[in-house]
């Protein structure tokens, strides 16, 4: 299994601010998957090339996408928009859930904007772009992703 974890940070990605959500979704989703290959990067918040990553590894073999950054009100926030434009289709209640979960521990989760959903076999899910935030959403669908994961693979039982 492959995953990749982007994160959307212009600050990060110039190295004028440390990354530490994209690290936290990595130990995590090692946690998750043992074993699995797990490929981090971290990118400026410019739409469409975070559209253009988001279908180059999708297309070549990643099960799970995992973004931060990107989904909040500010003007660049627009991971969204970007992961959007890559989606065959939709799995709104994973970040419903991401949500819903965040809103129990930070009013400000009400503020997220992220999506989730596939692209061919591949699952996508957009965190917030705090530490707290991506782990706190994570947390709120992991118990899920095994299922999801198999089910996008075509496992048929429920």
């Amino acid at each position: 299994m492959r995953i990749a974890v982007l994160t959307l940070s212009d600050r990060c990605s110039t190295g004028s601010m440390k990354d530490r959500s994209g690290p936290a979704l990595v130990a995590l989703a090692g946690e998750a998957f043992p074993g699995a290959e797990i490929v981090a990067e971290i990118l400026p918040d410019e739409e469409a090339r975070l559209t253009a990553r988001l279908i180059a590894l999708a297309d070549s073999g990643a099960s799970l996408i995992l973004t931060t950054g990107g989904t909040g009100l500010g003007p660049r926030d627009r991971t969204p928009e970007a992961t959007r434009a890559a989606l065959d289709r939709e799995a709104p209640g994973l970040a419903e859930r991401i949500r819903a979960e965040g809103m129990k521990l930070n009013q400000f989760a009400a503020l997220s904007r992220g999506v989730a959903g596939l692209r061919g076999g591949t699952l996508i899910i957009n965190f917030p772009g705090s530490e707290r935030g991506a782990r706190e959403g994570f947390a709120a669908v992991a118990p899920l992703l095994g299922h999801a994961l198999e089910m996008i693979a075509g496992g048929n039982h429920h």
